[in-house]
C-alpha cells in the first residue's frame, strides 16, 4: 500500500485519508461527467477521513477541478437563461450558508446536513410521483430553489439533489442538462472559495496542493462517466438520476 502511494508528496495525511480522498475524487469525476446523484456519496466518504466541516474545503477544490472537465467537454450545451435565472439567488444562498456554518458548532452542523438530506429525499419522491412535472414560471419558485441550492452547496456541497430535480423538470436533453448544471456550479464554486479561505479556514495552501494530486482520480471518473453517458438513453437517464440521487441522499442520512 505504501509503495502504491509513493508518487504522492509527504502530505501529513494517513494512507486511509489519501485512499478516501482518491475514491471521492473518482466519484466526483463520475458525477461531473453526468452521472448525477452519485456525487453526494463522496461527501460522507470525505467526512469520515477529514471531518464534516473540515472536509468541505477539500471537497470544494475537487469539485472545481471536476467542473473544469465538465464545462470543457459540454461547452456547447449550456442554456444560459437558466443559469442567469438561478445564479443571483444561489449566490445569496451561499452567503446565508457562510453565516450559518460559521456560528454553529460541529455537532449542530452535522444535524443541519442530516435534515437537508432528509428534505431532499422527501422532495425527490414527491417530484417522482407528481403527475405534472413542469417548472413553475413564477419568480418565487426560482428564488426559493436558488436559495436552497446556494445554502446547501455552501454548508456541505450537497446542492446536487435540489439542482438536479429543478433541471430535470425543465425537460432539457441530457447533454444540455449536464452542461447547464456544470456552468452553474462552476461559477458558484469559485464564488465560495474566498469564504472557505478567509472565513471558515477550511482551504489552505496544503489542501490546494493536495487537491492537485487528486486530479488523476477526477479525470478517470470523468472519462468513465462520459462513456457511460453515451450509452444511456434519455428516459433511462432521468430515472437513473432520480434513483442515484435518492440513494446518495439516504446514504448520507443513515451513515
Amino acid at each position: 500500500m505504501t509503495i502504491f502511494f509513493s508518487w504522492l508528496p509527504d502530505f501529513p495525511f494517513s494512507l486511509s485519508q489519501i485512499s478516501l480522498a482518491l475514491l471521492s475524487a473518482f466519484i466526483i469525476g463520475l458525477s461531473k461527467a453526468g452521472i448525477k446523484g452519485i456525487g453526494v456519496v463522496a461527501i460522507p466518504i470525505m467526512a469520515i477521513g477529514f471531518g464534516m466541516k473540515s472536509s468541505t474545503g477539500l471537497v470544494l477544490l475537487i469539485l472545481i477541478a471536476g467542473d473544469l472537465f465538465a464545462i470543457t467537454y459540454y461547452f456547447h450545451y449550456v442554456e444560459w437563461h437558466y443559469v442567469k435565472r438561478l445564479l443571483p439567488y444561489v449566490l445569496l444562498g451561499v452567503i446565508l450558508g457562510v453565516w450559518i456554518g460559521d456560528i454553529v458548532p460541529e455537532q449542530i452542523f452535522k444535524q443541519i446536513l442530516g435534515w437537508i438530506i432528509l428534505l431532499s429525499v422527501i422532495f425527490l419522491f414527491y417530484w417522482e410521483f407528481r403527475k405534472v412535472k413542469q417548472v413553475p414560471t413564477s419568480k418565487w419558485f426560482g428564488a426559493i430553489m436558488g436559495l436552497i441550492v446556494g445554502f446547501t452547496t455552501m454548508v456541505g456541497n450537497l446542492a446536487g439533489p435540489f439542482a438536479d430535480i429543478y433541471f430535470l423538470a425543465t425537460q432539457l436533453p441530457k447533454n444540455r442538462f449536464i452542461g447547464t448544471v456544470a456552468w452553474l456550479f462552476f461559477i458558484t464554486n469559485l464564488f465560495k472559495v474566498p469564504f472557505h479561505i478567509f472565513v471558515w479556514g477550511t482551504i489552505n495552501v496544503e489542501m490546494a496542493i493536495f487537491s492537485i494530486w487528486l486530479v488523476p482520480g477526477i479525470a478517470l471518473g470523468v472519462l468513465i462517466g462520459i462513456q457511460l453517458i453515451k450509452i444511456i438513453q434519455e428516459h433511462h437517464y432521468r430515472r437513473l438520476t432520480l434513483l442515484l440521487t435518492a440513494m446518495g441522499a439516504l446514504f448520507i442520512l443513515l451513515r
